[in-house]
């Protein structure tokens, strides 16, 4: 992964969000990496893999919420923290739909708490880096979009993000907070349990003989981004921003080839031998932007950051997680 050159080791790090899909991996990283990480964690959920794996053992567990800001700032005092990741958000689209009070509560009165937090402990943080994503963009007549493509979310779940993102701008331009944001495209690998979305869902489907099931009329193209390629994006922002003057921007991580829902579909079927099972689809999906994909070049020019791996690559060890995880279930 990143040759951080000893930047991590004994680092104090808190993450937010580390129960969750993607912070498990990042904590898998630093760990390795020999930093001192505690973890913002509100549920003691044994199906996340952070807890199913052993890995939580290797950290500090912290329990509180990011709602309360007093959970926060005690996390972020008592850990010392140095760099401060924050994942935690209600991720999935379709349940901000339903429930946008507490996607709001979440994604945006969390971000602030974190970033207030940060900002009253100047003396401890060193960086903050947070979790946006391409839906902070919402629609745009110009693809693909570049960091300064305006931040234009109309639905719960985009303007979560938009708003969190913008939070984060506030306070570099204001206090000069330390804060860098990360926003990528659709994530996958091992370890989400999120079965609305479409990797693990078609994974899913086929190891239990099902036909997978495509919300859209799988012409909706998206960047989709292995889990690897996205810690090492995380991890590269943090020391980059820590070190060398890059505070106060955002980046965007995809691997500049938009594909199809039906294409990923197809491929997962290619990749587990299961052509023999059609997908439905249903040809329903509502409050969802037709094409989103994210231009990387920023990254590639200052950070030297490039995704290593392709669709077909990522999904190799993907597919092998699920079939793990099935097995020992």
């Amino acid at each position: 992964m990143v040759d951080s050159k000893g930047f991590w080791v004994a680092k104090k790090v808190l993450v937010t969000g580390a129960t969750g899909f993607l912070g498990h991996w990042l904590v898998r990283y630093l760990v390795n990496e020999g930093a001192d990480v505690a973890a913002l964690i509100r549920d003691w959920n044994p199906q996340s893999e952070l807890i199913r794996s052993g890995l939580v053992d290797s950290i500090s567990a912290v329990s509180g919420m990011l709602d309360r800001y007093g959970d926060v700032e005690r996390a972020i005092n008592e850990h010392e923290a140095e760099i401060v990741f924050h994942l935690g958000a209600q991720a999935i689209v379709q349940m901000a739909r339903r429930s946008p009070v507490d996607t709001f509560e979440s994604n945006v009165r969390g971000t602030y708490h974190v970033l207030e937090a940060c900002r009253a402990h100047r003396e401890l943080v060193q960086c903050v880096v947070v979790a946006s994503s391409d839906k902070a963009y919402g629609a745009s007549a110009s693809l693909p979009y570049t960091e300064d493509t305006p931040l234009l979310g109309r639905y719960p779940y985009d303007v979560s993000k938009s708003c969190a993102d913008l939070l984060a701008q506030a306070y570099w331009h204001t206090y000069e907070l330390p804060v860098a944001v990360a926003r990528c495209g659709n994530i996958y690998g091992g370890g989400d349990l999120n079965w609305s979305r479409i990797v693990p869902g078609t994974i899913r489907s086929l190891l239990q003989n099902e036909a997978p099931v495509i919300r859209s009329d799988g012409k909706f193209t998206r960047d989709y981004l292995y889990v690897a390629d996205v810690v090492e994006a995380y991890a590269l922002l943090a020391e980059f921003a820590a070190t060398r003057g890059l505070a106060g921007q955002a980046f965007n991580f995809g691997p500049e080839k938009p594909t199809p829902v039906l294409e990923v579909v197809n491929a997962i079927r290619e990749a587990m031998g299961r052509s023999d099972i059609e997908p439905v689809v249903m040809n329903r999906a509502v409050g969802e932007i037709r094409d989103q994909y994210l231009s990387s070049q920023k990254a590639r020019r200052l950070l030297g950051w490039v995704p290593r791996y392709t669709l077909q690559r990522g999904l190799e060890p993907t597919i092998e997680w699920y079939r793990e995880y099935f097995r020992a279930g």
